[in-house]
């Protein structure tokens, strides 16, 4: 019998690939159907190891099939992909038992002509793990072609997305870029300030044997430790998460609300707010003293920013919704917006691999359009000397610095403020030479985050 696991697997796979879904969202509809926590990770390790290796895993199918991708029935293809990655990466499992649940699952799916096929490639697979014939690391990193073929097949990544960091930052960086995307992300967690302190929360989290340690570079950052204990990386069945001690949230992400440096009697504007992490840190700063308009486009992001509002129990934050186009519903008084602005998310492949796929080359230039008229419909409801944050979690510079630099050019009335005469310490070693908070793996170990600062004059 196929375990429950694998054929949830195989239907979030199939959900992504048609494009119905994005990995997230397929995956939190798988979990609701499996009701063993196993099952549930499992699935999870399959699905997003797939889409984290889905490059090399085509090219090992292709090569073994002697088909390109395109005449493999999808159905068949992601039959494949799930036992390649098993036979690759989940050791533990017998191969001879992965090729037979690989043969069962592509009968039960109906394609019964096809698991012959199916066997012999996986088959085949698993009699060269020991020597896959894919592109290996180049002797020359100045060959620019062996370079490519090496990070977009063997590594991983789309070739246009590899190119770019090619050309832009150079071998080694690279290639410490896409070794960090590939990686499985750490379950991390943001202290909720307003309720309690780091320190009593990690007690209170070991107490329940959930065991973490201090983030390496956010003051408010609990890593989850997946390898110790037998509460391992469930801290969101303890009656911490219920009593809204904490969110998670990547650390990069939450040293941004420190470039909007809020204070106590602010008025602010989170124009992007949900889920709700930095507007609750904005919270935080401000000693729950002053007022919080966080806001949203989408009914159903405003659902979700009201909940995590309400079990967090700050009194300074209004939700609002505002209209997606055309001025914004307030009068020109807010001492700082954030606009944390919708994005590519090529910043956090390694969070959620499947970015790496849905995106392409020609979406940058329409998502900084949109960027900058949000970035513009933010400007007009900042006071006079007041300050406008824009943030995103992109690695491109068409989305960050571009986008500053055009609206700077639109708008006279606001002058970039380098962040170096005007930031609190946590963000200090992630300022760059132009003044911009920006963090990337290569130099820093986390997802790559940008922030720029402007004042009204």
């Amino acid at each position: 019998m196929i375990a429950a696991a694998r054929v949830a697997a195989f239907h979030v796979l199939e959900a992504v690939s048609a494009g119905r879904s994005d990995l997230p969202t397929a995956l939190a509809h798988a979990r609701e159907r499996l009701p063993d926590a196993r099952d549930r990770a499992l699935c999870s390790e399959i699905a997003v190891g797939v889409e984290r290796h889905r490059s090399a895993l085509d090219h090992l199918i292709v090569t073994f099939a002697k088909r390109p991708i395109e005449r493999l029935d999808p159905e068949v293809l992601s039959v494949l992909r799930l036992s390649a990655y098993q036979l690759l990466h989940l050791t533990r499992v017998p191969a001879a038992a992965v090729v037979d649940d690989a043969v069962d699952l592509t009968r039960r799916v109906k394609k019964h002509s096809a698991s012959g096929f199916v066997n012999a490639v996986l088959r085949s697979i698993s009699r060269s793990r020991s020597a896959l014939p894919l592109p290996t690391r180049p002797g020359d990193p100045f060959d620019r072609t062996a370079a490519l073929d090496y990070f977009s097949t063997t590594l991983s990544h789309p070739r246009w997305l590899a190119a770019r960091w090619y050309d832009r930052m150079g071998f080694e960086a690279a290639e410490r870029w896409m070794h960090f995307d590939n990686q499985p992300a750490p379950l991390t967690l943001r202290v909720n300030h307003l309720k309690t302190t780091r320190e009593a929360l990690l007690a209170r989290l070991t107490a329940d044997d959930v065991h973490v340690s201090p983030g390496r570079h956010s003051p408010d950052a609990l890593i989850v430790d997946s390898s110790a204990g037998s509460g391992e990386g469930q801290p969101l069945q303890t009656r911490s998460w219920a009593e809204g001690l904490f969110l998670v949230q990547d650390e990069a992400s939450q040293l941004v609300p420190a470039v909007v440096a809020a204070s106590a009697g602010e008025r602010i504007l989170d124009l992007c707010a949900s889920p709700g992490g930095k507007t609750l840190a904005m919270a935080a700063d401000m000693a729950d003293a002053g007022t919080i308009v966080a806001s949203d486009v989408r009914s159903r992001r405003l659902a979700l920013l009201r909940e995590t509002i309400k079990t967090a129990a700050t009194r300074c934050v209004t939700v609002v919704h505002v209209p997606q186009t055309g001025p914004l519903p307030f009068e020109a008084r807010f001492d700082a917006v954030l606009v944390d602005a919708p994005c590519s998310g090529l910043g956090t492949v390694r969070r959620d691999p499947d970015i790496r796929w849905r995106r392409h080359e020609r979406d940058l230039a329409a998502l900084a359009r949109d960027q900058l008229l949000l970035l513009t419909r933010a400007a007009d409801v900042v006071r006079r000397g007041g300050r406008l944050v824009y943030a995103t979690c992109s690695s491109e510079p068409e989305e960050n610095d571009d986008v500053v630099a055009s609206f700077v050019a639109k708008r006279p009335d606001f002058g970039i403020v380098n962040l170096h005469t005007h930031a609190r310490a946590a963000i200090a070693p992630f300022i760059d030479a132009q003044g911009f908070f920006r963090t990337t793996p290569p130099a820093h170990g986390l997802e790559a985050f940008y922030a720029a600062l402007l004042i009204r004059s």
